[in-house]
């Protein structure tokens, strides 16, 4: 589904300056008209308060504050201005652990460098079409970390209980 996003926002927080532009660029060949660029993750947070983006988009390795820092004062902290903005990370390490850390800090999705500009407007729409529910249990706030999955079919579900039952009958 393609969409009018030049009413909405993004903030895109790079270290990098040629990866910077190449992400507004593709950004702005998505429609976006309003694209703010940070190099840091303090200046990151500055621009945030200031024009309360529809969207961030961050680098993980940034110098002083990094991507996750970043992720933790926009959901976390008392002046942030909207807690519950959609945030995609960016990064060249796609290690299990690495995913895990990040989605346990309150990311909303996972971009690995490099990116094609499909994979940006695939994770874009990701966040725009299926959002999920915020979770706040005290230790953690951020979108839910369980993704949720379409149902299983009623004959798959036929075939595994023809399954259990032929189990239990051999037993």
């Amino acid at each position: 589904m393609a969409y009018s996003l030049e009413k909405a926002s993004v903030l895109v927080v790079e270290d990098m300056v040629p990866m910077a532009m190449l992400t507004k660029k593709i950004l702005e060949t998505f429609g976006f008209e309003e694209v703010y660029i940070a190099h840091t993750g303090e200046k990151a947070f500055e621009l945030y308060q200031k024009h309360a983006p529809d969207l961030v988009i961050t680098d993980w390795v940034l110098d002083g504050i990094d991507g996750l820092e970043l992720v933790k004062l926009i959901r976390r902290d008392p002046l942030s201005k909207n807690s519950y903005v959609p945030i995609i990370l960016m990064t060249g390490f796609s290690h299990k652990l690495r995913v895990m850390a990040a989605r346990d800090i309150g990311v909303s999705e996972f971009l690995v460098k490099p990116f094609t500009a499909k994979d940006l407007y695939a994770r874009i729409v990701q966040a725009v079409e299926k959002p999920r529910t915020f979770v706040d249990n005290g230790e953690f706030f951020g979108p839910d970390r369980r993704r949720r999955r379409a149902s299983t079919p009623a004959s798959v579900l036929s075939r595994r209980m023809d399954d259990i039952r032929q189990d239990k009958s051999e037993k």
